[in-house]
């Protein structure tokens, strides 16, 4: 599957064009700024873009109006095809929020239901009940997404519904040729349904690509060979800025080792999840992180770690925002890309991650842990890298096994010496390709 072996960047499209938090209703051509972003995006090392919603929406866009439109905030179903088409030129597959669960109080089946009450036949196109009322005085009591009124639930089981959601996936492909769907809230969704979508989507695009948001619980329910190829892997999302918080490096290892260590009990072991520091829903780790030397690290044990990396648009040279400052906060609108120190081990990071089997296909293994300072193994066949990480103010020095007896500095400035140790300097990263 081509995700795993990708480096993928995360685009919030209604804040990143700045466009206006409440639907005006008015035509701009916005969408057409990511073009322009292309050239930082490909520096980057990117080869995939995920993108938040892009389609007609009250509000954020997880208020689905319209399924089969382009948001008029953002331009026309023209200009993102325009979009999708060079990015596709680039090298640069194209991923887009299917959100299913839930849709909008100004979708266009919803309004039909408020206006004609029972003789819609939009009906059970949501859960609804005419004995009672909603907090918009409809005149029917209906669910919304997690007491969110706004977010009117589907019925996954009604057969107009999985239908007109599977017409306009179709539309998508032939439109804007995408490669996959991020499914939002995926947890919520009818195991049916998912069945059904990953059927459809098999059939629909050779390597159609599934990737579920999905929170705590057993993965395992969800992705597997009848539903998701991936999740976004959040088991781990509090681990790895926490660990260098609390100079802790145990707590994200063992996730790790629980995850995809070596033993059989293992619970993920060659399964690929989106690995990320930051997203559109939780504070910047620029802003999380306590010491901003860490910064490079925590991107360092993103990239090292099983699965596949993906870059939250602006965290790569260190944009802040906190989850309390609100969405239009975390999802800022940036005149143009920047470049630094971050950016530039980022893209180092990238062209490891993706032209390393090891690193893309390979086991986990823990070889030194303590408090301050994780080394761990990936392999392949017989490729072998060792990640090593020292989150300390102090230098330390390492002492392994390493199991041959050359390595090549793939990004450090780190000395090595596999005779007896290795030196680590203070808030250091380093990848060792090993050489036989």
């Amino acid at each position: 599957m081509w995700a795993y072996d990708s480096v993928f960047y995360q685009i919030f499209p209604i804040g990143f064009c700045g466009a206006p938090y409440e639907n005006d209703g008015v035509y701009k051509n916005r969408i057409k700024k990511v073009i322009d972003w292309i050239p930082h995006m490909k520096k980057l090392g990117i080869n995939a873009i995920y993108f938040s919603p892009v389609f007609e929406s009250d509000s954020h866009g997880y208020n689905t109006r319209d399924y089969s439109k382009i948001d008029c905030r953002l331009g026309t179903n023209e200009d993102f095809a325009e979009v999708c088409n060079v990015l596709h030129k680039e090298g640069i597959k194209v991923v887009l929020d299917g959100v299913f669960n839930h849709v909008g109080r100004g979708f266009w089946a919803f309004k039909d239901v408020q206006e004609k009450k029972w003789d819609s036949p939009y009906k059970d196109w949501f859960h609804i009940s005419f004995d009672g009322n909603s907090n918009y005085n409809d005149g029917f009591w209906y669910e919304g997404w997690e007491g969110n009124y706004d977010l009117v639930k589907l019925n996954l089981k009604n057969e107009a519904v999985i239908n007109h959601i599977f017409e306009n996936i179709k539309k998508w492909v032939e439109e804007f040729d995408i490669d996959g769907l991020r499914l939002d809230v995926a947890y919520c969704l009818d195991r049916d349904f998912l069945k059904r979508l990953r059927s459809f989507t098999d059939g629909l695009k050779e390597e159609f690509f599934l990737v579920g948001e999905l929170l705590h619980g057993d993965y395992n329910q969800f992705v597997n060979d009848e539903m998701l190829h991936s999740a976004t892997n959040y088991q781990c999302y509090k681990g790895l800025f926490s660990s260098f918080n609390s100079m802790n490096m145990f707590e994200i290892i063992h996730s790790l080792l629980q995850m995809f260590g070596p033993e059989d009990w293992t619970r993920y072991k060659g399964k690929h999840f989106m690995s990320f520091v930051d997203n559109h829903d939780v504070t910047r780790v620029a802003s999380i992180l306590t010491n901003e030397k860490h910064l490079p690290l925590i991107y360092g044990l993103c990239f090292g770690m099983p699965g596949f990396p993906c870059v939250y648009y602006g965290s790569e040279w260190g944009a802040k925002a906190r989850k309390e400052e609100g969405d239009p906060a975390l999802r800022a609108c940036f005149e143009e890309p920047e470049w630094n120190e971050l950016t530039d081990l980022i893209a180092k990071l990238s062209e490891i991650k993706k032209n390393s089997k090891a690193l893309n296909y390979g086991s986990f293994r823990s070889v030194v842990l303590t408090n301050h300072q994780c080394i761990f193994e990936r392999k392949f066949e017989d490729e072998r890298i060792l990640v090593a990480i020292n989150a300390s103010d102090s230098p330390y020095t390492a002492h392994f096994d390493a199991g041959c007896g050359m390595a090549d500095e793939l990004i450090t400035e780190t000395r090595h010496d596999f005779g007896g140790g290795s030196e680590l300097p203070p808030y250091s990263l380093a990848f060792w390709k090993m050489e036989k």
